[in-house]
């Protein structure tokens, strides 16, 4: 697909905007150390994220990628993960270099910017305020805000129809295959990132229409496409 243009672009948050593992992490393993069961571990969360809380609770749980049904006590689990979450949201939790001035130079331009995250808004608009990202954005999308969540398109097709725009002139930025996979469905381009927490070794496998080292960068290959 080619980059022209875009009447709106999207950002993915955990992982493309926020590097998050870290409090999800200690969270988590909070949580887990309470149940005395063993740390699951940073390294190891990082590759969990992006299919909502409540799969992360059940990955944590279990220790498998996508288990099947609700592993025992996961109704217990899933609100005091989210109690100590809500408590820890921004202490270890960081913007990745660039994300700022990328998001702020495009503003400047007068794109119109949007963030769509699996995770729910009590944990989201919290976190994008104490970062300094939430009075950038024209919109945040939510996961309890939708039906589907990526990598189903319905929270890319609906966004597109909040703003009036076609799909095939809105970019999707984000870092992983969940990303990816949302936003063909839904006829949005795609750039990613070479950090966050996709699954494959390599961001070339993810087969984005283009990479870029940071959202500093954006802006330029932007500009480039159009020339």
């Amino acid at each position: 697909m080619t980059l022209v243009r875009p009447e709106l672009i999207v950002f993915d948050l955990d992982g493309t905007l926020v590097d998050s593992a870290p409090d999800l992490a200690y969270s988590l393993d909070t949580l887990l150390a309470e149940l005395g069961r063993a740390p699951a571990g940073v390294e190891r969360v990082r590759g969990w994220i992006g299919n909502g809380v409540a799969m992360l609770v059940k990955r944590g749980l279990t220790f498998e990628m996508w288990p099947e049904g609700e592993p025992e006590g996961f109704a217990e689990a899933l609100p005091r993960f989210m109690a100590i979450y809500a408590d820890n949201l921004c202490e270890r939790s960081k913007l990745y270099p660039g994300v700022l001035e990328g998001i702020r130079a495009l503003k400047a331009e007068g794109y119109k910017l949007a963030c769509l995250t699996n995770k729910h808004s009590d944990f989201t608009e919290p976190l994008l305020e104490k970062l300094g990202v939430a009075q950038e954005l024209d919109y945040i999308g939510c996961g309890n805000q939708f039906e589907k969540h990526k990598p189903h398109p319905e929270p890319l097709l609906k966004t597109a129809e909040r703003f009036g725009v076609r799909p095939e002139h809105c970019l999707m930025v984000g870092d992983s295959e969940n990303d990816v996979e949302a936003a063909r469905a839904a006829g949005y381009a795609i750039v990613c990132l070479p950090y966050g927490y996709r699954r494959c070794a390599d961001a070339q496998d993810l087969k984005a229409d283009a990479l870029i080292d940071s959202i500093a960068d954006l802006p330029g290959l932007l500009v480039k496409q159009a020339a």
